[in-house]
């Protein structure tokens, strides 16, 4: 039997690729140690021991899957999870066009059942529901799928597998779309959640993922996208090679604006069908050449210019006894702040709209997190744009302050002031 994963204290380190099995990986940017970018700390927990894990990321040779090989259990990732959907005003809109984009393109019928994976509050499953279909939602957070219940959707507390497919068909039957979306790439037993899947899929089903594209995050630097959740950085090749081991084919991809640039790709049984749009996205990888360590390498140097860029203005300005504050407590804000040990001597503190993370500090710069009020009230001389990718409907909706003299710093892909 091949080793595949080594326990290394309190994480398992993979030995091979989680979607091909491939031993020939390789290491080319190393951001860590690093704690866990949503574990938000309350003040009686600022002196006790946080703990880090490696933040290294590889490339396989074989498949080409960009990947963390350094796996926290997800019972301690997702046991107290702060990333709230409903939160942001954005997201709303995106999961409503999702909705009425997978309803208009694919055939559904007033019986038809929506399972989602990761569902968190059951924002995107509402949108379902006002269509007339049954949802139904996997949380694996429990204080997440105690929120979504209150708002009326059925949720189930458990992590997805094939276990927990056999029982959602005993019980509800096929799911005619089953969705994922900004959850595929936190998952590191894909095999299991696509025997899952295939149960549980109707012979015309689709699967829907949504996930960060990686082409986006090379040519935008964005490192900060990087984190203990994000397991995997996908292009489409590698995702066509697991697909195909369970009889599956990808037929449509739309590429789409959220989170920094992701990718919307619709999943059905293999079929002639397929879009043109799968082969352009094909044509356009190979043309970036992100079968190639050399592409990987030379991002990793940009990631330290950019390092060293970000902490020399932030230092500057801070010399000047000039008034820092940071605006949006996120995950990607935590990556940022922890790789370039950007802390409290620098942001005096950080505004958030999420009633969860205010009054508590971010992980492991222990910068305070404060209500949106606290930046109106006393507006700082420069904010630190760590939510930059709603940098439009942020500074659109501040611009009463920008007129006043406020101004942004946005942190990627170049550091410059707004």
């Amino acid at each position: 039997m091949v080793e595949t994963s080594q326990a290394r204290g309190n994480f398992i380190h993979r030995t091979c690729c989680r979607i091909c099995g491939s031993t020939k990986l390789d290491k080319f940017l190393s951001l860590g140690p690093s704690p866990l970018a949503n574990n938000f700390l309350r003040v009686d927990q600022l002196n006790k021991k946080e703990l880090h894990y490696p933040l290294d990321v590889y490339f396989c040779n074989k498949c080409h899957l960009v990947q963390l090989l350094d796996i926290v259990p997800p019972e301690v990732m997702f046991k107290d999870y702060a990333y709230i959907t409903s939160a942001s005003k954005p997201m709303e809109l995106h999961f409503a066009g999702l909705a009425k984009d997978v309803v208009n393109n694919f055939k559904v019928s007033k019986d038809s059942l929506v399972v989602d994976i990761g569902s968190n509050d059951g924002t995107l499953l509402q949108y379902f529901s006002k269509m007339g279909l049954r949802i139904l939602g996997i949380e694996p957070a429990s204080n997440i799928a105690q929120i979504a219940r209150k708002r009326g959707v059925t949720t189930i507390n458990k992590f997805f597998s094939k276990d927990c497919a056999i029982k959602i068909y005993k019980k509800y039957g096929f799911a005619d779309i089953i969705l994922a979306t900004n959850v595929f790439a936190h998952l590191d037993n894909l095999e299991n959640i696509l025997y899952g899947i295939d149960y549980l899929l109707s012979k015309d089903g689709v699967f829907v993922i949504e996930v960060p594209y990686l082409i986006n995050l090379l040519d935008n630097i964005e490192f900060d996208t990087i984190y203990h959740e994000h397991l995997s950085y996908f292009s489409i090749y590698p995702l066509i090679y697991l697909f195909q081991k369970f009889g599956m084919k990808i037929v449509d991809i739309k590429q789409i604006p959220i989170h920094g640039g992701s990718i919307r790709i619709f999943v059905k049984r293999l079929t002639k069908k397929q879009s043109q749009n799968v082969s352009k996205f094909l044509s356009t990888e190979q043309n970036a050449e992100i079968d190639s360590l050399k592409i990987y390498t030379k991002f990793a140097k940009k990631v330290a210019l950019v390092k060293e860029r970000l902490v020399k203005l932030l230092k500057t300005l801070k010399n000047e006894k000039i008034r820092i504050t940071g605006y949006g407590a996120t995950a990607k804000g935590n990556t940022l702040l922890n790789y370039c040990k950007i802390g409290p001597d620098i942001l005096d503190y950080i505004s958030d709209t999420t009633p969860y993370k205010q009054g508590r500090y971010t992980p492991g710069m222990h910068i305070p997190i404060f209500p949106e009020e606290k930046f109106h009230r006393e507006p700082p001389n420069y904010v630190l744009l760590l939510a930059w990718n709603y940098a439009d409907e942020i500074l659109q909706k501040e611009q009463k302050y920008r007129q006043k003299g406020v101004k942004f710093i946005l942190p990627l892909p170049v550091p410059k002031i707004l």
